[in-house]
């Protein structure tokens, strides 16, 4: 029974597509145009976010690196400084 219901449903789908005419076609063809359209800008933007978001992070982890460099090449210039001075001290005493 299921079968003799199918063909004829199948034979008023297939009949109901045939009969859309050309301006409806067309409409349908222009949506789908537009919605392709609208995924294509979606899909740019949300690249152009995850680009911004990546250079911001890349840019604030240089940041830090660069700072924490500045911060190791400053204890160590007093380090040797300080060093220096020790010498120079003991170098005094040593004469005296």
């Amino acid at each position: 029974m299921k079968k003799f219901m199918v063909l004829p449903l199948a034979l008023t789908a297939a009949l109901g597509l045939a009969a859309c005419s050309p301006k409806a076609q067309n409409e349908t063809a222009e949506a789908a145009d537009t919605i392709a359209a609208d995924a294509n800008a979606t899909m740019s933007e949300a690249v152009n976010d995850t680009d911004a978001a990546a250079d911001k992070a890349f840019g604030s982890a240089e940041a830090t690196m660069d700072n924490t460099g500045a911060a190791i090449g400053n204890a160590t210039d007093s380090a040797l400084d300080r060093t220096g001075n020790t010498m120079k001290q003991m170098g005094s005493e040593i004469e005296d």
